[in-house]
């Protein structure tokens, strides 16, 4: 921490006070606090639905509050929309990256603050500025780089040059971590300190040191690299620790939720003899411009009431492998669902045959979000009953379909009537668990299904995995978290370069262990 944020007489940088933000039918923030020191990095945590970055969005402009203040180095604000929080030095970095995938890395942070004169691009000096503020801040990405090329972590470092290219030197970041492995996170949080012992100027601007907000579920993180942590529930704000070396995660959880922090640890072993699903050879060829397959000859079996956890480095095949198995992408080899060869089924046919699909995105590929509930719960089932007579939608049978949804699997809403952007983001991900479920699938294919919620819906999540497991569902299991990987796991594939290059114990291996595989670092071949 620096000088800056040490001295009693320096104002915070932000203060917010008594803020009340209402949407029809909830509450999001009901009179919340919030106090930060400048050159901090400041965590926020709570379970979902608590107001965390409704919170954040108003800070950032994105909302006006019905009631309460809002202060900057002492200043009293009032944004009418990101642009005046910009022109306050205030850069949000949200949750779902904001980049063009068919851009260059220098293209995406230029846009709409591009340098030159008389209505002609500077590309040089743009380029010259990013290579300057990546090597300054620790967040080197090539400018020439195609966004969809990148790995997660660069994207997340184009997303945070992105918002210091346009001087801010308060950065909200909206959970930063969800899709990092351990050395990405390690290598975010190094950069995120740097940021906060240097003063940053641009354009002319009053040298300020930079202050970091975060939202994060990630409790062993949050008390390894915050400087202060507020908690939220329900609204409100319940508990600000201004030294996190004083309490635990186990403390953390209980304010949140109420309750103990939940263990992601399996129960008896149910794996039977049975083959639910094999893969025999599965490849998907990579880009035109690629030197490597996306997948390259996959071979593996999931057997009934098992758990199979694949662990990689986010873009070394494991979309690629679940894409192919659900029928999402084009591939060779041979797919076994319960011994039949569903190889050349649509994704429809494969669904109706018992394969259950939990996308990695929920936003883009799980629900529509200007839908209702109900009609989310429709989708990828319209075909069937109780959501389907005939060719014809039976309204009254999704309705209740999505009614025993809702209370089965804890989602929090008003109404099954209020659109899907309505819900939370774990409220939409409990939705969309709930709805595969109750299909009752033969197999899983279960993408990041704890991804982005808090402690109280990942334990929800977790139970609904496990107890579905004891009952016999076959479940390949796709993670970042490497501690859920290898609590709810039977065994454990690892991915490296679109190759499953390693088989491993649960019962044996560690993170530290299983990062060294996913990075090539110790790697054991599987013939």
């Amino acid at each position: 921490m620096n000088d800056t944020a040490d001295a009693p007489s320096a104002p915070l940088a932000i203060e917010l006070r008594d803020i009340v933000k209402r949407f029809p039918g909830v509450v999001a923030n009901d009179g919340v606090d919030l106090s930060v020191r400048p050159g901090t990095i400041h965590a926020i945590v709570g379970e979902n639905g608590a107001g965390k970055s409704t919170l954040m969005k108003t800070l950032y402009g994105a909302h006006q509050p019905d009631e309460g203040t809002i202060k900057v180095y002492g200043k009293d604000m009032h944004f009418r929309s990101p642009k005046d929080a910009i022109e306050r030095r205030i850069g949000m970095v949200f949750q779902h990256f904001m980049l063009a995938k068919n851009f260059t890395v220098w293209e995406n942070i230029v846009l709409g603050q591009e340098p030159g004169r008389f209505w002609k691009l500077d590309v040089k000096q743009a380029k010259n500025e990013l290579r300057e503020l990546g090597r300054h801040y620790g967040l080197e990405v090539d400018p020439d780089a195609l966004v969809s090329d990148l790995g997660v972590g660069d994207k997340q470092r184009c997303e945070i040059l992105k918002v210091l290219y346009r001087g801010a030197s308060i950065l909200i970041l909206d959970e930063p971590t969800a899709v990092l492995v351990p050395q990405e996170v390690d290598e975010l949080f190094a950069s995120l300190r740097e940021l906060t012992r240097t003063k940053i100027m641009r354009y002319g601007q009053e040298a300020q040191p930079a202050t970091v907000i975060f939202i994060s579920h990630k409790l062993d993180e949050v008390l390894r690299h915050a400087d202060a942590i507020t908690v939220i529930r329900a609204g409100k704000t319940v508990g600000e620790v201004s030294d996190p070396s004083t309490v635990t995660a186990r403390q953390l959880a209980e304010m949140m939720v109420g309750s103990e922090l939940p263990t992601p640890e399996t129960r008896e072993s149910t794996v039977t003899r049975q083959r639910a699903l094999e893969v025999h050879d599965l490849t998907v060829e990579g880009d035109a411009d690629s030197a490597r397959r996306a997948l390259d000859r996959a071979n593996f079996a999931v057997h009934v009431g098992e758990i199979v956890g694949i662990a990689g480095v986010e873009g070394n095949g494991q979309a690629e492998l679940v894409e192919a198995i659900m029928g999402l992408e084009h591939a060779s080899g041979t797919i076994l669902l319960d011994g039949l060869d569903i190889s050349r089924y649509s994704t429809l046919e494969r669904k109706a045959r018992g394969l259950g699909y939990i996308p990695e995105d929920r936003q883009k590929d799980g629900l529509a979000l200007p839908f209702s509930i109900w009609e989310n719960a429709i989708l990828g089932h319209q075909r069937v009953r109780p959501y389907a007579k005939g060719p014809w939608i039976d309204r009254d049978g999704a309705r209740a379909r999505t009614a025993e949804i809702v209370e089965r699997f804890d989602v929090r809403t008003p109404s099954i009537d209020v659109p899907a952007f309505a819900l939370s983001g774990g409220n939409q991900q409990k939705l969309v668990v709930g709805r595969e479920m109750m299909s009752e699938p033969k197999v899983l294919l279960a993408a990041h299904p704890t991804r982005g919620v808090d402690v109280g819906a990942q334990a929800v999540v977790w139970d609904i995995l496990r107890d579905a497991r004891a009952a016999g569902l076959a479940t390949l299991l796709i993670s970042a978290d490497l501690e859920e990987l290898i609590g709810l796991s039977d065994r454990l594939l690892v991915m490296l370069r679109g190759r499953i290059v390693a088989e491993l114990d649960p019962s044996t291996v560690t993170p530290a262990d299983l990062g060294s595989y996913m990075t090539g670092a110790n790697v054991a071949e599987v013939h």
